[in-house]
């Protein structure tokens, strides 16, 4: 029997209108839907029509349930993995399952479509040719050395955070970075009440200790910018003390 296929699909990370028809259409097809909550995967699949069997694939139990995935998909049978919004694996469940589908030999297909941080980059107005994506920052062991780390960091850097940590994030990310670097804050992507804030990182911290957020946020952090190296001047032991060159031939 020949291997099934696991398919990637993305969810809207607000507006249910960013969903593909695509997306839509692989959702009816495939035997098995795998959800990072079925609570929440729930209303979406109901929204398009979406009937196919749903089971829970999530941090808690993906460690367990990728061995039981793959031989399922060596059966021949076709799954599709989807996060509570946007794309899995990025910062949601899914490496572990792609990874032991490419080691299997079982065919992968990733679709295209909503993530949070490329919006919220692009909205910032910082550089986003090169950038680093960090996602969430470690909540208590190794936070410290990661920010110190990212300090001198030459690419924009993007992080994930919760609305009930975010001045705390801000604050530590310009003690860490200094307080005038710019960057800016992203909330509610593609949603009503999708907002960006510019500022500096003390800025930012001011504005949202008087202003407490709501939704999902994504901070963009400029990158460091290393002090412009001292120039030369190859003729200053010519110069006299009236600060004119000689006539040399170099």
């Amino acid at each position: 029997m020949a291997a099934g296929k696991l398919y990637i699909v993305p969810t809207p990370v607000g507006n249910l209108s960013d969903m593909t028809p695509r997306a839509i259409e692989v959702l009816r097809q495939v035997d098995l839907i795998l959800a990072e909550d079925t609570r929440t995967s729930s209303p979406l699949l109901r929204h398009f029509g979406i009937t196919t069997h749903m089971e829970s694939h999530h941090k808690f139990n993906e460690h367990t349930a990728t061995a039981a995935v793959v031989e399922r998909l060596k059966a021949g049978e076709v799954v599709a993995l989807i996060s509570d919004a946007g794309t899995p694996a990025i910062s949601d469940p899914g490496f572990m399952l792609s990874r032991a589908c490419r080691q299997e030999g079982i065919e992968v297909e990733t679709l295209p479509g909503a993530t949070a941080f490329v919006p919220a980059l692009v909205n910032s107005g910082l550089p986003c040719e090169r950038f680093a994506f960090e996602g969430f920052l470690p909540v208590k062991k190794g936070r410290a050395t990661r920010l110190e780390e990212l300090a001198t960091e030459q690419r924009t850097i993007i992080f994930y955070e919760s609305p009930l940590r975010l001045v705390k994030t801000l604050s530590q990310l310009a003690e860490a970075f200094g307080s005038d670097r710019p960057a800016s804050v992203s909330r509610e992507i593609s949603k009503l009440h999708n907002t960006t804030v510019n500022g500096t990182l003390a800025e930012l911290t001011a504005h949202f200790t008087a202003e407490p957020p709501r939704g999902e946020i994504v901070i963009v952090v400029e990158g460091f910018k290393p002090a412009p190296a001292a120039k030369h001047d190859k003729y200053a032991r010519f110069k006299n003390a009236n600060n004119i060159t000689t006539n040399i031939i170099d």
